[in-house]
Formats: structure tokens, sequence, C-alpha cells
């Protein structure tokens, strides 16, 4: 299992020191959150944060956009560091042309989806995709409630990859703990982005660890 926690869930004031920890970590890649207020209503951070991220890590930067007009920002992202970077299906107009940008910056291009939205909208880019992200909450804020059904939409794509012959990893992000991570793992999910359950116990690491271990 690839273990991704969500920077969003850490104590901004010590960003360097959390930052560092799961540099320690067995965290696998860090999941980084970019809202603009309108795509979804809150707002993290951009580039000057992630930048900084990036000088305290060697690990893969799994960036998450929920951002309007995301094509205007690409480059900035991929000078900033980014490995992967994660674009809504919702944000974009033509959204082929996007994955295909993402790639030619060097970066792996992932594509996002609501909750209301069905896996069957990536059938025409599926081969296309390094990563299909499936939210399991709505997007916008840490520590939702887990949408029980996100893990038959695992399965959906699964069997749409496999229609297919696409290569792309599956993603989950929401709720994630030890408990809703085991359904999502045996449904097909193979990286699980988790971040207050990370955050808020008592040891991040061994969390992490056991994240690993489903």
């Amino acid at each position: 299992m690839i273990v991704s926690p969500s920077v969003l869930s850490c104590d901004f004031g010590n960003i360097q020191r959390d930052t560092e920890m799961l540099d320690q970590s067995q965290a696998d890649w860090l999941h980084i959150d970019v809202m603009d207020g309108v795509f979804v209503p809150n707002i993290s951070f951009g580039f000057p944060v992630l930048e900084a991220i990036r000088k305290h890590t060697k690990k893969t930067l799994d960036v998450h956009i929920m951002i309007e007009n995301p094509d205007d920002f690409l480059e900035q992202f991929q000078k900033s560091g980014t490995d992967i970077l994660t674009v809504h299906y919702e944000a974009c107009r033509h959204l082929h042309r996007t994955i295909s940008r993402i790639k030619e910056l060097g970066m792996k291009a992932g594509v996002a989806l609501n909750p209301h939205t069905p896996v069957s909208v990536l059938e025409e880019v599926a081969c296309d995709l390094d990563l299909v992200l499936i939210m399991s909450v709505n997007p916008g804020f840490g520590g939702q409630k887990f949408i029980a059904s996100s893990v038959e939409k695992v399965r959906s794509l699964v069997d749409l990859r496999t229609k297919k012959k696409a290569s792309f990893l599956i993603e989950v992000d929401g709720g994630v703990n030890l408990e809703t991570g085991k359904q999502l793992a045996e449904a097909g999910a193979e990286a699980l982005v988790a971040g207050s359950f990370v955050f808020n116990s008592a040891s991040p690491q061994e969390t992490i660890s056991q994240l690993k271990s489903l």
C-alpha cells in the first residue's frame, strides 16, 4: 500500500518539523492539497509553501489541485517541485489537453473525481493517466466522514482499468483510517491519503506504518 499523508492536517506553525517527520517515516508520498476558495469552499496554501515543503523532503510530492482553470498554473506547479499533479475532472474543460500538458512538463498526471462523479467519465482518457484519485468525502475540508459508496466506486474503477488495459494507480482521499483503509485495499485501492487520522494520532509514524501494512 502506498501511503500519502496529507500535509493539510499538519501543524502549520511547524510545517518544516512535520515535513521532516514524514520524510523520516514509512510514507511513500506527501499529499498536498491546493484550494482556491472557488472550486471548493476553502483556501489552503500555494506555491511558496509548496516550494518550502520541497526543500525539506526527498519523497514524492503528490499534489492535488482543487482550483478553477488549472491549465493556467501547470508550469508553476512543475517549477515548485511537484512530482504527481492531480486535477479535477469537474474543473477541466479539455481534460485530454490538460493531461497531455502535465506529462509534457515531466510530471505524472492524475485525475480526481468528486463523490457524485461516476468513473465512466474517464473511459476516453484512462490509458493516458498515471493515477485516479477517488474523493471519498466532498473536497474542501479535512476530518470529514467517509462516504461508504466509495468502496464500490473503487471496484468500478478496477473494472474500467481492466477493460481499457490501462495502468493507472488508484488512490483514495477522505475519511481514511484503518477500518475504511482495509475496505478500500480489499476493493483494489493502491494508495491511501490520510490527514487527520495520521496527525491526530499519538504516533504519526506508527500510524503510517499501520496503513502501509493494509
